[in-house]
């Protein structure tokens, strides 16, 4: 789930087009967003704390063999969260091995490449400190 919620609407779609004779489904429950409070704590161990809102959509599917499928992501890309639960319905079939090789896994290889990318860029911007101690003091 974390893979596809870091895609984007479009590219899931797309690599689902890719799959041939996917099962139809339905929704059960519409793609709707709502408010959810983020808590956190002060190093991790500390006394929670409120942080704010953030926004969040859901949608769940039915595939017509009945695998019920949920999706849930931040914001409001209701095409996006219909994606993601139409996804973990069909890895919950059949279709799991098609989904992890022709959706997720690319999908998953893209964001560690970017990753790497942008960390080889931010440790090309790193300095190093030093202190010179001139003669005995």
């Amino acid at each position: 789930m974390a893979v596809l919620a870091e895609a984007s609407a479009d590219e899931i779609a797309q690599r689902l087009a890719a799959i041939d004779s996917l099962p139809a489904h339905e929704e059960i429950r519409k793609a709707e967003s709502g408010l959810v409070m983020v808590r956190g704590r002060i190093g991790g161990d500390g006394a929670p704390f409120n942080v704010g809102e953030v926004t969040v959509s859901r949608s769940v599917v039915r595939l017509a063999t009945n695998e019920i499928g949920y999706g849930y992501v931040l914001g409001r890309d209701h095409a996006k969260v219909r994606l993601i639960a139409y996804c973990d319905a069909l890895m919950q079939g059949d279709y799991c091995d098609v989904v992890e090789r022709l959706v997720l896994g690319p999908i998953r290889n893209q964001l560690v490449q970017a990753r790497a990318t942008r960390a080889e860029q931010a440790a090309a911007t790193k300095v190093e400190f030093f202190t010179l101690v001139r003669g005995d003091s």
